[in-house]
Protein backbone atom coordinates (compact mmCIF):
# COMPACT_ATOMS: atom_id res chain seq x y z
CA UNK A 1 0.00 0.00 0.00
CA UNK A 2 1.40 3.47 -0.68
CA UNK A 3 2.55 5.30 2.37
CA UNK A 4 0.32 7.96 3.05
CA UNK A 5 3.93 10.56 3.73
CA UNK A 6 4.97 10.71 0.21
CA UNK A 7 1.72 10.41 -2.06
CA UNK A 8 1.58 13.05 -4.49
CA UNK A 9 -1.46 15.26 -4.36
CA UNK A 10 -3.61 15.10 -7.44
CA UNK A 11 -3.83 18.89 -7.13
CA UNK A 12 0.66 18.98 -7.35
CA UNK A 13 -0.01 16.36 -10.50
CA UNK A 14 -1.98 18.40 -12.42
CA UNK A 15 -0.39 21.74 -11.82
CA UNK A 16 2.83 19.67 -12.87
CA UNK A 17 1.14 18.89 -16.10
CA UNK A 18 0.31 22.53 -17.78
CA UNK A 19 3.69 23.66 -16.67
CA UNK A 20 5.98 24.36 -19.23
CA UNK A 21 8.48 21.67 -19.38
CA UNK A 22 11.50 23.94 -19.72
CA UNK A 23 10.99 25.25 -16.07
CA UNK A 24 11.86 22.09 -14.90
CA UNK A 25 15.40 19.64 -15.26
CA UNK A 26 15.00 16.76 -16.30
CA UNK A 27 17.23 13.90 -14.91
CA UNK A 28 19.35 11.01 -16.14
CA UNK A 29 21.25 9.02 -14.07
CA UNK A 30 23.25 6.24 -15.52
CA UNK A 31 24.88 4.14 -12.90
CA UNK A 32 26.90 1.44 -14.02
CA UNK A 33 27.73 -1.81 -12.29
CA UNK A 34 31.53 -2.46 -11.07
CA UNK A 35 33.29 0.02 -13.72
CA UNK A 36 36.67 1.60 -12.26
CA UNK A 37 38.22 4.62 -11.68
CA UNK A 38 40.20 4.20 -14.94
CA UNK A 39 37.70 2.53 -16.88
CA UNK A 40 36.92 5.75 -19.34
CA UNK A 41 39.25 6.19 -21.76
CA UNK A 42 39.26 9.97 -20.57
CA UNK A 43 40.50 8.46 -17.44
CA UNK A 44 42.88 6.42 -19.03
CA UNK A 45 41.62 2.85 -20.69
CA UNK A 46 43.18 0.69 -22.89
CA UNK A 47 42.10 -0.93 -25.95
CA UNK A 48 39.03 0.51 -26.42
CA UNK A 49 37.32 3.63 -26.42
CA UNK A 50 34.30 6.02 -24.93
CA UNK A 51 33.88 8.93 -27.02
CA UNK A 52 30.22 9.59 -26.43
CA UNK A 53 31.70 9.16 -22.51
CA UNK A 54 34.55 11.40 -23.17
CA UNK A 55 32.80 13.87 -24.85
CA UNK A 56 30.32 14.29 -21.89
CA UNK A 57 33.50 14.82 -19.22
CA UNK A 58 34.79 17.58 -22.43
CA UNK A 59 31.80 19.32 -21.91
CA UNK A 60 30.74 18.76 -19.00
CA UNK A 61 32.35 18.07 -14.69
CA UNK A 62 34.53 14.77 -13.95
CA UNK A 63 34.95 14.23 -10.45
CA UNK A 64 38.64 12.54 -9.75
CA UNK A 65 37.53 12.13 -5.79
CA UNK A 66 34.06 11.01 -5.91
CA UNK A 67 33.51 7.96 -3.92
CA UNK A 68 30.23 5.22 -3.51
CA UNK A 69 28.52 5.07 -0.53
CA UNK A 70 29.94 1.88 -0.06
CA UNK A 71 32.16 -0.49 -2.07
CA UNK A 72 29.05 -3.36 -3.17
CA UNK A 73 26.54 -2.97 -5.10
CA UNK A 74 23.26 -3.28 -3.25
CA UNK A 75 24.62 -1.20 -0.41
CA UNK A 76 26.04 1.40 -2.50
CA UNK A 77 22.26 1.46 -4.35
CA UNK A 78 20.32 2.08 -1.31
CA UNK A 79 22.90 4.84 -0.88
CA UNK A 80 22.18 6.72 -3.78
CA UNK A 81 19.07 6.48 -4.00
CA UNK A 82 18.30 7.55 -0.51
CA UNK A 83 20.97 9.82 0.78
CA UNK A 84 22.46 7.88 3.17
CA UNK A 85 24.80 6.19 4.38
CA UNK A 86 23.66 2.29 3.94
CA UNK A 87 24.18 1.89 7.88
CA UNK A 88 22.22 4.35 8.72
CA UNK A 89 19.03 2.59 7.44
CA UNK A 90 20.28 -0.81 8.29
CA UNK A 91 20.78 -1.68 4.75
CA UNK A 92 24.35 -4.06 4.19
CA UNK A 93 25.99 -6.11 1.47
CA UNK A 94 24.67 -7.56 -1.65
CA UNK A 95 20.80 -8.96 -1.09
CA UNK A 96 19.96 -12.14 -3.58
CA UNK A 97 16.97 -14.15 -4.09
CA UNK A 98 16.85 -15.50 -0.70
CA UNK A 99 16.94 -12.06 1.26
CA UNK A 100 14.13 -11.03 3.22
CA UNK A 101 15.32 -7.21 3.65
CA UNK A 102 15.14 -3.73 1.39
CA UNK A 103 15.06 -0.17 1.91
CA UNK A 104 12.07 0.19 4.53
CA UNK A 105 8.69 2.06 3.64
CA UNK A 106 9.62 4.85 5.69
CA UNK A 107 12.57 5.92 3.93
CA UNK A 108 12.23 8.33 0.86
CA UNK A 109 13.85 7.44 -2.48
CA UNK A 110 15.19 9.53 -5.30
CA UNK A 111 11.50 8.19 -7.32
CA UNK A 112 9.70 9.87 -4.13
CA UNK A 113 11.56 12.33 -3.97
CA UNK A 114 10.96 13.75 -7.74
CA UNK A 115 7.81 12.53 -7.92
CA UNK A 116 6.83 15.15 -5.32
CA UNK A 117 7.44 18.42 -8.14
CA UNK A 118 5.28 15.72 -10.79
CA UNK A 119 8.19 13.60 -12.69
CA UNK A 120 7.52 10.99 -14.61
CA UNK A 121 9.71 8.65 -13.14
CA UNK A 122 11.60 5.04 -14.62
CA UNK A 123 14.59 2.32 -13.64
CA UNK A 124 15.72 0.49 -16.65
CA UNK A 125 18.43 -2.06 -15.54
CA UNK A 126 19.28 -3.53 -12.05
CA UNK A 127 17.51 -2.26 -8.79
CA UNK A 128 19.43 -4.32 -6.04
CA UNK A 129 17.26 -2.90 -3.16
CA UNK A 130 15.32 -5.57 -2.68
CA UNK A 131 13.94 -8.56 -4.52
CA UNK A 132 10.15 -8.91 -2.51
CA UNK A 133 7.37 -7.22 -4.22
CA UNK A 134 7.21 -4.56 -1.43
CA UNK A 135 10.46 -3.49 -2.47
CA UNK A 136 10.52 -3.33 -5.69
CA UNK A 137 10.86 -0.09 -7.81
CA UNK A 138 6.98 0.31 -8.32
CA UNK A 139 6.74 0.20 -4.93
CA UNK A 140 8.91 2.26 -4.19
CA UNK A 141 8.68 6.07 -6.91
CA UNK A 142 9.00 4.74 -9.85
CA UNK A 143 5.92 4.51 -12.66
CA UNK A 144 8.16 2.40 -15.34
CA UNK A 145 10.61 -0.79 -13.87
CA UNK A 146 12.17 -3.15 -16.60
CA UNK A 147 15.21 -5.15 -15.84
CA UNK A 148 16.62 -7.24 -12.78
CA UNK A 149 16.14 -7.49 -9.16
CA UNK A 150 19.68 -8.04 -8.28
CA UNK A 151 23.25 -8.82 -10.02
CA UNK A 152 22.80 -10.65 -13.23
CA UNK A 153 25.29 -13.78 -11.90
CA UNK A 154 23.08 -14.42 -9.32
CA UNK A 155 21.59 -17.29 -11.12
CA UNK A 156 22.08 -21.11 -12.07
CA UNK A 157 25.28 -20.47 -14.62
CA UNK A 158 26.90 -19.12 -11.88
CA UNK A 159 31.04 -20.59 -12.27
CA UNK A 160 30.94 -21.62 -8.57
CA UNK A 161 27.24 -23.15 -8.90
CA UNK A 162 27.15 -26.16 -6.93
CA UNK A 163 30.33 -25.51 -5.04
CA UNK A 164 30.26 -21.95 -3.07
CA UNK A 165 26.32 -20.72 -4.46
CA UNK A 166 23.24 -22.54 -5.17
CA UNK A 167 21.40 -19.88 -7.36
CA UNK A 168 17.98 -20.59 -8.65
CA UNK A 169 16.41 -18.86 -12.38
CA UNK A 170 16.93 -15.32 -12.34
CA UNK A 171 13.75 -13.36 -13.18
CA UNK A 172 13.83 -10.34 -16.05
CA UNK A 173 10.73 -8.46 -14.33
CA UNK A 174 8.23 -5.55 -16.88
CA UNK A 175 6.71 -3.42 -13.81
CA UNK A 176 5.90 -5.99 -10.97
CA UNK A 177 5.48 -8.84 -13.41
CA UNK A 178 8.33 -11.47 -14.21
CA UNK A 179 8.36 -11.72 -17.75
CA UNK A 180 11.60 -14.62 -18.02
CA UNK A 181 14.00 -16.15 -16.61
CA UNK A 182 17.38 -17.01 -17.19
CA UNK A 183 17.54 -14.15 -20.51
CA UNK A 184 19.52 -13.83 -23.02
CA UNK A 185 22.00 -11.37 -21.18
CA UNK A 186 23.62 -9.87 -24.62
CA UNK A 187 19.97 -8.10 -25.22
CA UNK A 188 19.96 -6.40 -22.02
CA UNK A 189 21.93 -2.83 -22.98
CA UNK A 190 19.96 -2.51 -25.96
CA UNK A 191 16.76 -3.22 -24.18
CA UNK A 192 17.65 -0.64 -21.57
CA UNK A 193 18.67 1.83 -23.94
CA UNK A 194 16.11 1.31 -26.61
CA UNK A 195 13.56 1.65 -23.46
CA UNK A 196 15.19 4.67 -22.47
CA UNK A 197 14.29 6.40 -25.33
CA UNK A 198 11.04 5.91 -25.45
CA UNK A 199 10.56 7.36 -21.73
CA UNK A 200 12.46 10.17 -22.62
CA UNK A 201 10.42 11.21 -25.74
CA UNK A 202 6.99 10.45 -24.65
CA UNK A 203 7.58 12.91 -21.87
CA UNK A 204 9.43 15.04 -23.40
CA UNK A 205 6.80 15.66 -26.12
CA UNK A 206 4.04 16.05 -23.56
CA UNK A 207 5.88 18.56 -21.89
CA UNK A 208 6.38 16.61 -18.70
CA UNK A 209 9.63 16.40 -16.43
CA UNK A 210 11.25 13.04 -16.21
CA UNK A 211 13.64 11.63 -14.08
CA UNK A 212 15.37 8.51 -16.07
CA UNK A 213 17.55 5.86 -13.98
CA UNK A 214 19.74 3.71 -16.20
CA UNK A 215 21.08 1.45 -14.51
CA UNK A 216 23.09 -1.28 -16.48
CA UNK A 217 23.99 -4.21 -15.69
CA UNK A 218 27.04 -4.50 -17.39
CA UNK A 219 30.38 -4.94 -16.82
CA UNK A 220 29.48 -7.26 -13.78
CA UNK A 221 30.01 -10.75 -14.46
CA UNK A 222 28.99 -12.53 -16.82
CA UNK A 223 29.74 -10.43 -19.44
CA UNK A 224 27.34 -9.88 -22.14
CA UNK A 225 27.86 -8.35 -25.34
CA UNK A 226 25.28 -7.82 -28.75
CA UNK A 227 26.21 -8.70 -32.07
CA UNK A 228 26.77 -5.55 -32.97
CA UNK A 229 30.07 -4.90 -30.56
CA UNK A 230 31.30 -8.17 -30.29
CA UNK A 231 34.59 -8.41 -30.89
CA UNK A 232 35.01 -4.57 -31.51
CA UNK A 233 37.54 -4.02 -29.12
CA UNK A 234 41.64 -4.32 -28.44
CA UNK A 235 40.55 -5.42 -24.84
CA UNK A 236 39.04 -8.62 -25.65
CA UNK A 237 34.61 -8.99 -24.30
CA UNK A 238 35.09 -6.08 -21.62
CA UNK A 239 36.00 -3.89 -24.07
CA UNK A 240 33.42 -4.69 -26.55
CA UNK A 241 30.86 -4.36 -23.51
CA UNK A 242 32.31 -1.00 -22.54
CA UNK A 243 31.96 0.11 -25.88
CA UNK A 244 28.50 -0.74 -26.25
CA UNK A 245 27.30 1.14 -22.74
CA UNK A 246 29.13 4.58 -24.81
CA UNK A 247 27.17 3.81 -27.95
CA UNK A 248 24.22 3.68 -25.20
CA UNK A 249 25.09 6.58 -23.25
CA UNK A 250 25.65 8.59 -26.65
CA UNK A 251 22.40 7.43 -28.05
CA UNK A 252 20.44 8.50 -25.11
CA UNK A 253 22.33 12.31 -25.37
CA UNK A 254 21.47 12.21 -29.29
CA UNK A 255 17.76 11.76 -28.26
CA UNK A 256 18.06 14.96 -25.73
CA UNK A 257 19.64 16.66 -27.91
CA UNK A 258 17.36 16.01 -31.25
CA UNK A 259 14.49 16.93 -28.55
CA UNK A 260 15.50 20.18 -27.99
CA UNK A 261 15.81 19.24 -24.33
CA UNK A 262 19.66 19.57 -23.89
CA UNK A 263 19.47 22.86 -22.05
CA UNK A 264 17.17 21.54 -19.21
CA UNK A 265 18.35 17.70 -18.62
CA UNK A 266 21.09 16.91 -16.50
CA UNK A 267 23.13 14.31 -17.33
CA UNK A 268 25.10 11.81 -14.56
CA UNK A 269 27.50 8.97 -15.21
CA UNK A 270 28.72 7.02 -12.52
CA UNK A 271 29.40 3.17 -11.10
CA UNK A 272 28.16 1.95 -8.09
CA UNK A 273 31.88 0.60 -6.84
CA UNK A 274 35.15 -0.30 -8.42
CA UNK A 275 35.94 -3.36 -10.42
CA UNK A 276 36.21 -7.24 -9.78
CA UNK A 277 39.54 -7.66 -10.34
CA UNK A 278 39.91 -11.10 -9.45
CA UNK A 279 37.64 -11.89 -12.82
CA UNK A 280 41.28 -11.12 -14.87
CA UNK A 281 40.32 -10.12 -18.34
CA UNK A 282 36.76 -9.83 -17.69
CA UNK A 283 37.27 -7.29 -15.02
CA UNK A 284 38.01 -3.61 -15.26
CA UNK A 285 40.74 -1.07 -13.77
CA UNK A 286 41.43 1.27 -10.50
CA UNK A 287 43.98 2.92 -12.45
CA UNK A 288 46.11 2.33 -9.92
CA UNK A 289 44.19 3.01 -6.24
CA UNK A 290 44.47 0.45 -3.71
CA UNK A 291 42.64 -3.23 -4.03
CA UNK A 292 39.00 -3.44 -5.80
CA UNK A 293 35.03 -4.19 -5.19
CA UNK A 294 34.35 -4.93 -1.43
CA UNK A 295 37.11 -3.17 0.03
CA UNK A 296 37.15 -0.16 1.55
CA UNK A 297 40.49 0.89 0.28
CA UNK A 298 39.71 3.75 -2.74
CA UNK A 299 39.89 0.80 -5.40
CA UNK A 300 36.36 -0.32 -4.03
CA UNK A 301 35.05 2.95 -3.50
CA UNK A 302 36.54 5.77 -5.65
CA UNK A 303 34.57 5.22 -8.88
CA UNK A 304 34.14 7.96 -12.21
CA UNK A 305 31.77 10.20 -12.49
CA UNK A 306 30.77 12.60 -15.00
CA UNK A 307 28.10 15.34 -15.08
CA UNK A 308 27.00 17.05 -17.98
CA UNK A 309 24.03 20.19 -17.60
CA UNK A 310 24.34 22.58 -20.98
CA UNK A 311 24.28 26.12 -19.82
CA UNK A 312 25.10 25.04 -16.07
CA UNK A 313 28.69 23.22 -16.36
CA UNK A 314 31.78 25.06 -18.01
CA UNK A 315 33.23 22.34 -20.14
CA UNK A 316 35.99 20.76 -19.07
CA UNK A 317 35.80 21.33 -15.47
CA UNK A 318 37.67 19.01 -13.18
CA UNK A 319 36.50 19.05 -10.03
CA UNK A 320 38.90 17.47 -7.30
CA UNK A 321 36.94 18.08 -4.25
CA UNK A 322 35.25 15.29 -2.18
CA UNK A 323 31.52 13.71 -3.39
CA UNK A 324 30.01 10.73 -3.20
CA UNK A 325 27.12 9.15 -4.86
CA UNK A 326 24.93 10.21 -1.58
CA UNK A 327 25.55 13.27 -2.42
CA UNK A 328 23.41 13.16 -5.26
CA UNK A 329 19.76 12.71 -3.76
CA UNK A 330 20.22 16.54 -2.38
CA UNK A 331 21.14 17.85 -5.46
CA UNK A 332 18.76 16.47 -7.46
CA UNK A 333 16.12 17.83 -4.85
CA UNK A 334 17.94 21.04 -4.68
CA UNK A 335 17.73 21.19 -8.59
CA UNK A 336 14.26 20.06 -8.79
CA UNK A 337 13.19 22.64 -6.04
CA UNK A 338 11.72 19.34 -4.08
CA UNK A 339 11.33 19.03 -0.31
CA UNK A 340 13.81 16.67 1.48
CA UNK A 341 12.55 13.59 4.15
CA UNK A 342 11.82 14.77 7.17
CA UNK A 343 14.39 12.03 8.39
CA UNK A 344 17.98 12.90 8.62
CA UNK A 345 20.05 11.73 5.19
CA UNK A 346 23.77 12.04 4.91
CA UNK A 347 24.01 13.22 1.64
CA UNK A 348 24.98 17.45 0.98
CA UNK A 349 24.37 19.01 -2.62
CA UNK A 350 27.05 19.11 -4.34
CA UNK A 351 25.34 21.46 -7.05
CA UNK A 352 27.73 24.36 -6.15
CA UNK A 353 30.70 22.23 -7.91
CA UNK A 354 28.14 21.17 -10.90
CA UNK A 355 28.04 24.59 -11.76
CA UNK A 356 32.18 25.35 -11.33
CA UNK A 357 31.83 27.33 -8.22
CA UNK A 358 35.85 27.20 -7.09
CA UNK A 359 35.76 27.94 -3.72
CA UNK A 360 32.40 25.72 -2.49
CA UNK A 361 33.60 22.42 -0.52
CA UNK A 362 30.39 21.24 0.47
CA UNK A 363 31.38 17.42 1.81
CA UNK A 364 34.49 17.90 4.22
CA UNK A 365 34.41 14.47 5.14
CA UNK A 366 33.58 10.52 4.21
CA UNK A 367 33.58 7.60 6.41
CA UNK A 368 33.95 4.29 4.82
CA UNK A 369 32.20 1.76 6.45
CA UNK A 370 30.96 -2.04 5.06
CA UNK A 371 29.73 -5.37 6.48
CA UNK A 372 27.11 -4.50 8.39
CA UNK A 373 28.40 -1.83 10.34
CA UNK A 374 32.01 -1.64 11.01
CA UNK A 375 33.56 1.82 10.22
CA UNK A 376 36.92 0.82 8.70
CA UNK A 377 38.38 4.59 7.61
CA UNK A 378 37.30 8.12 7.46
CA UNK A 379 38.58 10.81 4.59
CA UNK A 380 38.71 14.73 4.27
CA UNK A 381 39.59 14.48 1.28
CA UNK A 382 43.20 15.35 1.74
CA UNK A 383 44.15 12.74 3.96
CA UNK A 384 42.48 8.96 5.23
CA UNK A 385 43.10 7.28 8.55
CA UNK A 386 42.23 3.40 8.17
CA UNK A 387 42.06 1.59 11.04
CA UNK A 388 42.78 -1.71 12.15
CA UNK A 389 40.38 -4.06 10.33
CA UNK A 390 40.24 -7.61 7.85
CA UNK A 391 39.77 -7.17 4.32
CA UNK A 392 40.09 -9.31 1.13
CA UNK A 393 42.74 -8.53 -0.92
CA UNK A 394 42.91 -9.29 -4.78
CA UNK A 395 47.08 -9.54 -4.56
CA UNK A 396 47.55 -12.59 -2.91
CA UNK A 397 47.21 -14.62 -5.93
CA UNK A 398 46.88 -14.28 -10.09
CA UNK A 399 43.03 -13.30 -11.23
CA UNK A 400 40.76 -15.44 -13.06
CA UNK A 401 40.40 -15.54 -16.81
CA UNK A 402 37.18 -15.73 -19.31
CA UNK A 403 34.81 -15.47 -16.96
CA UNK A 404 35.79 -17.50 -14.34
CA UNK A 405 37.12 -15.76 -10.51
CA UNK A 406 40.36 -15.92 -8.98
CA UNK A 407 41.40 -16.91 -5.44
CA UNK A 408 41.15 -14.01 -2.98
CA UNK A 409 42.89 -14.13 0.74
CA UNK A 410 41.62 -12.53 3.60
CA UNK A 411 44.12 -10.01 5.62
CA UNK A 412 44.51 -8.20 8.88
CA UNK A 413 45.18 -4.40 9.18
CA UNK A 414 46.67 -4.65 12.53
CA UNK A 415 47.22 -1.05 13.56
CA UNK A 416 45.50 2.43 12.42
CA UNK A 417 47.53 4.24 9.27
CA UNK A 418 47.15 7.31 7.79
CA UNK A 419 47.56 8.06 4.00
CA UNK A 420 48.37 11.00 2.28
CA UNK A 421 45.78 10.99 -0.67
CA UNK A 422 47.33 13.77 -2.17
CA UNK A 423 50.59 12.13 -3.28
CA UNK A 424 49.71 8.56 -2.56
CA UNK A 425 46.26 8.00 -3.99
CA UNK A 426 47.24 4.11 -4.38
CA UNK A 427 47.53 4.15 -0.07
CA UNK A 428 50.66 2.67 0.34
CA UNK A 429 52.71 5.12 2.73
CA UNK A 430 51.63 5.10 6.04
CA UNK A 431 52.94 8.93 7.25
CA UNK A 432 50.82 8.36 10.80
CA UNK A 433 53.62 9.93 12.76
CA UNK A 434 54.66 12.75 10.13
CA UNK A 435 51.09 14.00 11.22
CA UNK A 436 49.81 13.63 14.23
CA UNK A 437 47.46 16.40 13.91
CA UNK A 438 45.52 15.27 10.77
CA UNK A 439 44.77 11.52 12.07
CA UNK A 440 43.72 13.56 15.38
CA UNK A 441 41.20 15.46 13.60
CA UNK A 442 39.82 12.46 11.57
CA UNK A 443 39.55 10.52 14.50
CA UNK A 444 37.38 13.00 15.47
CA UNK A 445 34.87 12.82 12.59
CA UNK A 446 35.38 9.25 12.90
CA UNK A 447 34.34 9.54 16.94
CA UNK A 448 31.43 11.54 16.28
CA UNK A 449 29.85 8.80 13.77
CA UNK A 450 30.24 6.37 15.59
CA UNK A 451 27.91 7.87 18.61
CA UNK A 452 25.51 8.35 15.75
CA UNK A 453 25.99 5.09 13.62
CA UNK A 454 27.92 2.82 15.75
CA UNK A 455 30.60 0.47 14.89
CA UNK A 456 30.72 -3.05 15.46
CA UNK A 457 34.92 -3.10 15.27
CA UNK A 458 35.21 -0.94 18.37
CA UNK A 459 32.08 -2.57 19.95
CA UNK A 460 29.80 1.15 19.84
CA UNK A 461 26.17 1.07 19.47
CA UNK A 462 24.56 4.07 17.33
CA UNK A 463 21.93 5.88 18.40
CA UNK A 464 20.15 7.08 15.17
CA UNK A 465 20.79 3.72 13.61
CA UNK A 466 16.97 3.12 11.52
CA UNK A 467 15.80 -0.68 10.84
CA UNK A 468 15.80 -2.27 6.71
CA UNK A 469 12.68 -3.12 5.71
CA UNK A 470 11.46 -6.76 6.37
CA UNK A 471 9.03 -8.69 3.94
CA UNK A 472 5.62 -8.80 5.27
CA UNK A 473 4.35 -10.85 1.58
CA UNK A 474 6.11 -12.46 -0.30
Amino acid sequence: MKRKKYIVSMVMVAWAGIVNAADYTNIILVNLDDVGYGDFSCNGAYGYTTPHIDQLAAEGVRFTHFLAGQPISGASRAGLLTGCYPNRIGFSGAPGPDSNYGVHQDEMTMGELLKQKGYATAIFGKWHLGSQHQFLPLQNGFDEYYGLPYSNDMWPFHPQQGEVFNFPDLPTYDGNEVVGYNTDQTRFTTDYTMRSINFIRKNAEAGKPFFLYLAHNMPHVPLAVSDKFKGKSEQGLFGDVMMEIDWSVGEVWKTVQELGIEENTLIVITSDNGPWTNYGNHAGSAAGLREAKATTFDGGNRVPCIVYWKGHTQPGTICNKLASNVDLFPTFAEIAGAPLPQRKIDGVSILSLIEGKSKANPRTSFVYYYNKNDLEAVTDGEFKLVFPHKYVTYGAYAPGNDGKPGKLATVELRASELYDLRRDPGERYNVLHQYPERAARLMKVADEMRKQLGDDLTRVKGTENRKPGLVTTK
